[in-house]
């Protein structure tokens, strides 16, 4: 039986919500082993002087627990 865990993640871009994604998961994967499932849970972008300056989004991460 396999066992994973689920945490949330924020990742941003200046390009896209998928840039942002990406780089959210692969920043991820540095410090978490056997990523399965990343689920996007909300998109939003940070706009200053009406243009929007970043992509934001927000992952639910799901990976396999391996105890100590």
């Amino acid at each position: 039986m396999s066992i994973y865990k689920v945490i949330e993640i924020i990742g941003g871009s200046e390009k896209s919500w998928e840039d942002a994604a990406k780089k959210a998961v692969e920043s991820a994967s540095k410090s978490l082993k056997e990523i399965r499932i990343a689920e996007v849970k909300e998109l939003d972008m940070r706009v200053e002087e009406n243009k929007v300056v970043e992509y934001r989004v927000k992952l639910r991460v799901s990976f396999k627990y391996i105890p100590d």
